[in-house]
């Protein structure tokens, strides 16, 4: 069994400082996340301005789509954001240590005897059944807690939410007052499309019934429908994706600042004769002598074996010294082969980093190639790699746990000459 040494046993001498640790953490890192709370912060204010007078929340659930929701959420805070919205409750526990004073909803509902746990962090649920709304009321009246809840209700998602009659139905209660209702909420279908008639449609039953909430503010609009008009911002708008980099209007330029970038160690490099083939299946063949980088990052790191090339079909591209290089054969679960031959001999070398996400290569295009969309890229970055935060409050981030990647605030190391 081992068992690690007591440091007060350890020499002083031979003791890292936390520069140096985190220095060691950059140095054997073979991928580094860099997340950009400034470019977050940005993109949470040109949201706020199109939307206003609505107030702009923001949407930190995934972990904040995989950027960090400790840090995301304790900047945007820190930016005059009031409001947070999160799928569970756990990941309402992350985010109220990081903002003591924000309003924070849990999108994924209400389960009996969970009240408590909600009260203790002060968490609104969002009740999207008539169940949890008893439930709810149970829990209320038994503990006397007074802290909140929203109402979902399902405009043509058919996902989660109460039918448009069950929340006519409720309206006696809304009049009645004293009922503890701190929001009304709907979620588009379609709003990244612009013409799509289900978002009028949408809209037409959502203002109808928000109407009847008598003086508790309504929210239907996300990140694609901020862009929809003021006809869909109500009074609150809950923009995810867009604060992190995804494009908000696919049909049009992205009107978001990248958030992140991601890079990789190359370690290894290696010559082909022509005709030779590049990993699983042999589906890439040399078509000329060839010399190719290996990359330490794959499907295992969230890069998609989607994005693989074949003899038939061109696959993603990554940045290596400042050129775009394509892709040769499978992505594997933790490594791609990278074709390097167009490069001066020694221009690429083991320990260089390739860019996979950064230097022209966005979120939405390597979506592309993955075959998905920009949400399931973001979410999908995988835990191996060191995460590096740019910007936002400048507060020191706690040690990692040993399982968990190092986080540090400090640029990378230089690459190798």
């Amino acid at each position: 069994m081992n068992i690690a040494p007591d440091p007060k046993s350890i020499p002083e001498s031979t003791l890292l400082s936390p520069e140096a640790n985190q220095a060691a953490a950059l140095a054997s890192a073979n991928g580094v996340l860099t997340v950009d709370l400034d470019a977050i912060v940005a993109n949470w204010r040109k949201l706020e301005k199109t939307a206003v007078p609505a107030e702009c929340a923001a949407v930190v659930k995934a972990n904040a789509y995989g950027c960090g929701a400790e840090q995301v959420a304790r900047a945007l805070a820190g930016a005059g954001c009031k409001t947070f919205f999160v799928a569970t409750i756990d990941e309402a526990r992350v985010v109220r240590a990081a903002v003591p004073n924000a309003a924070i909803y849990a999108l994924s509902g209400f389960f009996q005897n969970t009240g408590e746990q909600y009260a203790r962090i002060d968490c609104k649920p969002v009740i999207g059944d008539l169940n949890e709304l008893a439930e709810w009321d149970v829990f209320c009246r038994r503990s006397g807690w007074s802290g909140g809840a929203a109402i979902h209700i399902d405009t043509g998602m058919n996902r989660l939410g109460l039918t448009v009659t069950e929340a006519q139905g409720i309206i006696p209660r809304i009049n009645a007052g004293d009922h503890g209702i701190t929001l009304v909420l709907s979620h588009l279908a379609s709003a990244e499309l612009l013409n799509n008639p289900l978002n009028a449609k949408q809209l037409t039953a959502f203002r109808e019934i928000a109407s009847l909430f008598a003086g508790v503010p309504a929210s239907l609009a996300n990140s694609s429908g901020v862009f929809l008009g003021p006809q869909f911002q109500f009074e609150l708008v809950r923009p995810g994706a867009a604060l992190y980099g995804v494009n908000p209007t696919p049909e049009a330029d992205n009107p978001m600042q990248p958030v992140v970038e991601l890079k990789a160690r190359i370690v290894q490099t290696r010559n082909l004769e022509k005709g030779e083939t590049v990993g699983y299946g042999g589906t890439w063949t040399a078509r000329r002598p060839t010399r190719i980088a290996i990359v330490s990052a794959g499907y295992a790191d969230g890069y998609f074996r989607a994005a693989s090339a074949n003899d038939g079909t061109r696959g993603a591209e990554v940045v290596v010294a400042g050129k775009r290089c394509p892709i040769a054969g499978r992505i594997s679960m933790d490594l791609m082969a990278v074709d390097i031959t167009d490069f001066e001999k020694n221009a690429v070398r083991r320990g260089h980093m390739a860019t996979l996400i950064g230097e022209g290569i966005t979120v939405d295009e390597l979506a592309h190639h993955f075959g998905t969309i920009g949400y399931e890229v973001l979410t999908s970055l995988g835990k191996r790699y060191a995460r590096i935060y740019k910007g936002g409050v400048a507060t020191a981030e706690p040690a990692p746990a040993a399982t968990e990647p190092p986080v540090v605030k400090a640029e990378p190391p230089p690459m190798p000459t």
